[in-house]
């Protein structure tokens, strides 16, 4: 490779946000001379991202639909008082399908793979070998900044994809079933279907720590598939992490955290719902605000993106409220019966509040009657500030 290397636009971070701003840009923008910069060795990670019809607008479906590995017509919700089937599509997107379809999108030479950067700025990233990439605008999207700068719980998970000795009966995935034991918070498990024999079985807690111990979240997915009939012949794939549910912080320093001047995309931007840590739907908005650019300079890039994020932030402090109930209020063997009571509610409400796009109704209805927790810490949890660990303010609820 030569010593310095010149583009228009240069990523730093091939997961979902990096990748999709690359995907976007080679069919919307195929005269911009692109690289993408990813420390692995494949574009996505180890993954499976999933997302509603109602997550994605229309004029942005033809970048995602390429990268959809399986889709179903609807999912379940399964709670100990209560169980309901809901008929939104839902479809997912497999870490390795999503590295064929960028790879295959992209010029050749233009996936910069199993190359780490030291220091990335906002015209250039320079690696251990002293050569450089010089651009007139930079992204990172390398992942998270400063999470202590945030009041965060976590959602917490170890997945893993089975391959079953018998059909295991499933026509639609299960996104949460909370019928299990309540353990380290509010427990579920979620279930993907990809095949007759083939499962995606995934153990998920909304837990004050990050800590995975994950001997432990192995064994109760085999005892789960066991109680369930299911015998498992193989363990193709795992995957596991920990999300942060965002209860408050300070969205400014967060984003400098993340490098001062340097555009930003993905959790590193802080583009994420902060309920459910799902950052799809918002790398997709991210990727079509770029291409919509008209030049790529490192200023423009820079407004653009921090725009976009802030304003995001600043839109969703109801979420961050909600959040703190769950954690705040609810003891934490019995944060279940706060989604319990979600899903209770009008099925397209469902949908907008996955989208991150609740309607003033749907939070007033959210919000209305008794909660499921005991009032007196409800009330102290939705008139907490947020205060992170750092001391920095919630500045938008």
């Amino acid at each position: 490779m030569e010593r310095v290397r010149q583009c228009d636009l240069a990523i730093v971070g091939g997961g979902l946000a990096g990748g999709l701003i690359a995907l976007a840009m080679a069919k919307r923008r195929p005269d911009a001379r692109v690289l993408l910069i990813e420390a692995g060795e494949t574009i996505g990670g180890n993954h499976v991202w999933s997302f509603f019809d109602s997550d994605i607008a229309p004029a942005d479906r033809p970048l995602v639909v390429p990268l959809v590995a399986h889709m179903w017509d609807g999912y379940h919700a399964l709670f100990p008082g209560h169980r309901r089937k809901l008929d939104a599509r839902y479809h997912a997107i497999t870490s390795d399908k999503f590295d064929r379809v960028v790879r295959a999108a992209l010029p050749a030479g233009a996936i910069l793979s199993g190359r780490k950067a030291i220091g990335v700025g906002p015209r250039a990233v320079v690696f251990a070998d002293g050569t450089r990439i010089e651009a007139a605008g930079v992204i990172d999207a390398r992942g998270s900044g400063d999470l202590s700068l945030l009041d965060l719980g976590w959602q917490k998970f170890l997945g893993q994809e089975l391959v079953l000795a018998a059909p295991h009966g499933l026509r639609r995935p299960v996104v949460m079933d909370a019928t299990v034991d309540q353990i380290d918070g509010y427990r579920f498990v979620y279930l993907l279907p990809f095949g007759p024999d083939r499962l995606f079985v995934e153990d998920t807690y909304y837990s004050d720590t990050p800590d995975i111990d994950r001997d432990a979240l192995a064994a109760r997915i085999a005892a789960y598939a066991a109680l369930r009939g299911w015998t498992i012949s193989d363990v193709e794939r795992e995957e596991r992490g920990a999300l942060g549910v965002v209860l408050g912080g300070d969205f400014e320093a967060y984003w400098r955290s993340g490098g001062a001047g340097v555009a930003k995309a993905g959790v590193r931007a802080g583009l994420f719902h902060p309920t459910t840590g799902y950052s799809l739907p918002d790398a997709v908005r991210a990727a079509r605000i770029v291409t919509d650019l008209r030049d790529l300079s490192a200023d423009t890039l820079h407004h653009a993106l921090h725009d976009f994020a802030a304003k995001t932030w600043a839109e969703r402090g109801f979420y961050r409220l909600l959040d703190r109930m769950l954690f705040r209020a609810a003891l934490p063997e019995e944060r279940y019966r706060i989604l319990e009571r979600f899903y209770r509610l009008d099925e397209s409400l469902v949908r907008r509040f996955y989208a991150a796009q609740s309607t003033g109704m749907d939070k007033a209805r959210i919000l209305a009657g008794r909660p499921p927790v005991p009032v007196g810490r409800a009330v102290i949890a939705m008139m907490g500030n947020g205060a992170g660990k750092s001391g920095a303010k919630d500045k938008h609820l």
